[in-house]
């Protein structure tokens, strides 16, 4: 029988969502995922396929993050699907400026409880 998730094991999951981008560790972040998992950074682009280019695009965009805060509420959990609102902020390098990014995260697990797709939508303040 295949586990299903639940609030906890989510909020779980997201702890270490959160660890990976505030330390800005790509693998740890990758290590999330199933290896042949689709994250969608928006819905209007094509998703990063698989922990590799997961890797590398998480490792491209928190290079120019410092000072990270992420924060997240669970909002509800149904079979192997999560859903939460999310907060993170941080400066960016290049500019030295504050920003803030709000959004909503869709994930769907297997059952070893890791992302095999990720979906979220998010507005940025800068």
């Amino acid at each position: 029988m295949t586990k299903q998730i639940d609030i906890s094991s989510l909020n779980e999951w997201l702890i270490k969502y959160k660890n990976a981008w505030e330390s800005r560790d790509p693998a740890a972040a990758a290590a999330l995922f199933t290896v042949d998992a689709e994250y969608f950074w928006t819905p209007f682009e094509a998703p990063k396929r698989g922990r590799d280019e997961i890797a590398k695009a998480w490792a491209d965009a928190t290079s120019r993050q410092q000072d990270v805060h992420f924060s997240f509420d669970v909002l509800a959990v149904t079979g192997n699907t999560g859903i939460a609102h999310w907060h993170t902020s941080f400066l960016r390098m290049a500019t030295g400026k504050h920003v803030e990014l709000n959004g909503i995260i869709i994930a769907e697990f297997n059952g070893a409880r890791l992302c095999r797709v990720f979906r979220e939508w998010w507005h940025s303040s800068e």
